[in-house]
C-alpha cells in the first residue's frame, strides 16, 4: 500500500487506542513504485502530526517515517530494531509525558475531533513542495512554519481541548490550567474567545466556566 494513503486520523487512532509508538516505512523519495508520489504526502503529514503531538505534550519520537527500497531488508530490520529501542527507552504513552489518562484522552480528541479542518489548512497553506527531507525539516522547523502553525491550528486546538473538558465538568480557569498545562492568561483568552462564539459559559453561582 503507498504511504500515500496513511491519513492523520489513522495515526491519532493509533496513538488513542494505547499504541505506543507508530512507524511508517515508504519506497525512497523521487523513487515512488506508484509514480503517484504519495511518499511526499506521507511526510508532509508526519512532519505535521509530530508538532501537533509535541504541541499537546507527547512526545513527538513516538512517531517514525523511514524511507527505503523493498530490496533493503537488512536496513529496515535496523531502523525498526531502533525505533522500538526508542519507544521502550521513553515508556508507555502518556505515563512518561506526565500526562494523565484523561488528560491524554482529551488531547488526542481535540486532534481527532479537528481531523476534517487540519486536512483542508494542510492542502491549502500548510503543505511543503519540495524535493528533499531536509527541505522539508527545514520548512517544518521554520520561524514562518510555527507562524502558521499557531495561526492556523494551534489556538483551535487549545479550544477544542477546553471545550472537552468542560463536557465532562465545570472548571475553574486555573483547574482547566492544570489539566492542559497551559498559562491561566491563556486559558483566559481562550475562554473569553469560545464565550463570545458561544461555545462556553460562566456560571456565576460555582464560579466556574461549563459548556453550552
Amino acid at each position: 500500500m503507498c504511504t500515500g494513503r496513511i491519513d492523520l486520523a489513522h495515526v491519532i487512532r493509533a496513538f488513542t487506542n494505547g499504541t505506543d509508538g507508530v512507524f511508517i516505512g515508504g519506497c525512497r523519495l523521487n523513487e515512488c513504485n506508484y509514480i503517484t508520489h504519495g511518499n511526499f504526502y506521507a511526510l508532509n503529514m508526519v512532519l505535521l502530526c509530530k508538532k501537533m503531538m509535541e504541541h499537546i505534550g507527547i512526545n513527538p519520537e513516538r512517531l517514525r517515517i523511514e524511507f527505503m527500497s523493498s530490496g533493503e531488508g537488512n536496513l529496515f530490520a535496523e531502523v525498526v530494531d531502533h525505533f522500538v529501542k526508542t519507544v521502550k527507552d521513553i515508556g508507555p504513552l502518556g505515563k512518561s509525558e506526565g500526562l494523565d489518562e484523561n488528560g491524554l484522552k482529551v488531547n488526542l480528541e481535540a486532534i481527532t475531533g479537528l481531523i476534517p479542518y487540519i486536512r483542508l489548512v494542510e492542502s491549502e497553506r500548510l503543505k511543503g513542495h519540495f524535493t528533499t527531507l531536509e527541505e522539508y525539516q527545514e520548512f517544518y522547523s521554520s520561524v514562518e512554519f510555527d507562524r502558521l502553525f499557531k495561526e492556523l491550528i494551534a489556538d483551535k486546538l487549545a479550544i477544542s481541548r477546553i471545550i472537552l473538558l468542560l463536557r465532562e465538568k465545570a472548571l475553574s480557569t486555573g483547574e482547566i490550567s492544570e489539566v492542559l498545562g497551559l498559562s491561566p492568561s491563556e486559558i483566559s483568552k481562550h475562554l473569553s474567545n469560545s464565550a463570545k462564539l458561544g461555545l462556553v459559559r460562566y456560571d456565576e453561582s460555582r464560579k466556574r466556566f461549563a459548556s453550552v
